[in-house]
């Protein structure tokens, strides 16, 4: 299936043999020998929405956006060393900043080694990110919270261990990282001149096992649009000492995730279902980011194509509960129109945003998706 060049073209290239099977996209390509080349494409994501409540005057606003853009630069040294680059203007800071910069060495067919700033081993929405997930104007950052308040969205400077085992069925991966913006978006304060915290790293490891069709992926997706059946369990777990730092406590960070993806081919599309368990610690220094999460969403594609697509109703519910007994809650429900996988899609969708004792709004968005 069609992916975005930062991972697609590495694989229709030869380069990341980790990565999930997908069709080679169009792209600038500039080859200098065997296995020696340069590769660019590029991703926007940007939408249309009507939110209750946000004007300045209290009424409902009306805003375009730019949700995303995204440079992509893939090459290779030769078929043993590779590497990757992305740079990413996000919500409405217009600044480009690096989101991606690693090498990848491949020890051998079934085991790499990454190094640089890159997506750490985490949950799989983490992994997926916004532009492969299920739902247009859908990121799991309610219950997912690493992927936009940890890191550099969700990357981090480091190394790890990505390797896949018994016939691709099993994919692994560990490293350690430098994890200095855990809590980057939060609104707490993570970066106090606290001489009781230590510049200890972060370790993390994901583990997943496919029981139906291969899933062999390091960076994945959220849902592969009805051209797979999957059935893969996962496990991750985060963990820095002195993760949490305020003027007044040190404490410990850590992240438990389990998830899992279930999709399946019937007569006349495909089904899926998407589930997600967190646990969030910090120690106590921030009740606000310590809490236990979760989230569910289902999805239907339908395999009849209609003009230029299929249409792919979906609906997701995320829930956090903070240890401060404030919950928040996302409900979704809408339809994407596929186009060309994960490179050309168009959505519609209503969102109700709930935070308990607080506020309750609800927004329309109209979405768009493309890539390069």
């Amino acid at each position: 299936m069609g992916r975005t060049i930062y991972r697609a073209s590495l694989i229709a290239i030869g380069i990341a043999a980790i990565m999930p099977q997908k069709q080679a996209l169009a792209a600038v390509k500039i080859e200098f020998g065997d296995n020696q080349f340069v590769s660019v494409g590029m991703g926007i994501r940007g939408a249309f929405r009507s939110t209750e409540n946000a004007d300045n005057n209290g009424d409902r606003s009306n805003d375009f956006s730019l949700d995303s853009a995204r440079l992509y630069i893939a090459g290779a040294v030769n078929d043993k060393i590779s590497g990757i680059f992305t740079t990413e203007k996000s919500g409405g800071n217009d600044t480009m900043q690096v989101i991606d910069a690693a090498g990848i060495f491949k020890l051998t067919p079934d085991i790499e080694i990454w190094a640089g700033r890159f997506l750490s081993p985490g949950s799989r929405a983490n992994l997926a990110g916004p532009y492969y997930s299920l739902g247009g104007d859908y990121w799991q950052n309610i219950a997912a919270r690493y992927g936009w308040n940890g890191g550099t969205i969700g990357r981090d400077d480091g190394v790890a261990v990505v390797a896949k085992a018994f016939d691709q069925r099993l994919v692994y991966s560990f490293g350690a990282f430098d994890a200095d913006k855990i809590f980057h978006f939060s609104g707490v304060n993570d970066v106090a001149d606290n001489p009781e915290q230590s510049d200890a790293l972060m370790y993390a490891s994901r583990l997943q096992y496919s029981f139906w069709d291969k899933e062999p992926g390091y960076y994945g997706t959220g849902n592969y649009l009805g051209n797979k059946d999957i059935f893969t369990v996962g496990i991750a777990y985060r963990q820095k000492s002195d993760g949490a730092a305020s003027p007044a406590a040190v404490g410990d960070y850590s992240q438990l995730t389990i998830d899992l993806l279930i999709e399946k081919r019937i007569s006349g599309g495909a089904v899926s279902l998407e589930a997600a368990y967190f646990d969030y610690d910090t120690g106590d220094v921030f009740l606000s980011e310590q809490g236990r999460a979760y989230s569910v969403g289902l999805g239907y594609i339908f395999a009849q194509q209609v003009g230029w697509g299929q249409f792919q109703p979906y609906a997701r519910y995320q829930n956090f509960a903070a240890d401060t007994d404030i919950t928040t809650a996302r409900t979704d429900v809408g339809v994407n129109y596929i186009i060309d996988s994960y490179n050309a899609q168009v959505g519609i969708g209503y969102a109700n945003l709930d935070v308990s004792q607080q506020s309750s709004a609800d927004s329309i968005t109209a979405s768009l998706q493309l890539q390069f």
